[in-house]
């Protein structure tokens, strides 16, 4: 999701210096969250601008170097596997419950899909019935 603009930022911090309408009726003119109201409020008497904060550090990756490399390898021995199964089965490896929205983004992560590509699985069917003749 995208910060809010600069200019629409500016205009709710006019409109409450002015002090002549609430924060929940600016919330509802600008059809933004109150909370977003207080806290550009709060953070422009503490700071003097309106900017959006910049993230300063990266949210670590719920699994570290080595649970990835069992997470891979897990994925590549079962590749029939669930999200939900592959999640259960590096809990017992590892000891780390992670959700199945977590792994499939670690899976990403990790350059692996699951997806089935039917054209080369024809392929494959027609070739073996062919040498089974």
């Amino acid at each position: 999701m995208r910060a809010y603009s600069i200019d629409l930022r500016e205009k709710i911090i006019k409109l409450s210096e002015e002090g002549k309408i609430s924060q929940r009726k600016l919330a509802k003119q600008f059809d933004v969250a109150l909370s977003f109201i207080e806290k550009l409020i709060k953070q422009y008497r503490e700071t003097g601008s309106v900017e959006p904060k910049k993230r300063t550090v990266q949210t670590p990756t719920k699994l570290n170097h080595e649970q990835l490399k069992v997470l891979e390898k897990l994925a590549e021995e079962n590749n029939d596997a669930t999200l939900e199964e592959l999640s259960q089965m590096l809990h017992e490896h590892t000891g780390v419950l992670i959700s199945r929205v977590t792994v499939d983004r670690m899976l990403k992560k990790l350059n692996i899909t699951f997806k089935k590509n039917i054209t080369s699985n024809r392929k494959r069917e027609r070739k073996t019935a062919a040498t089974a003749v």
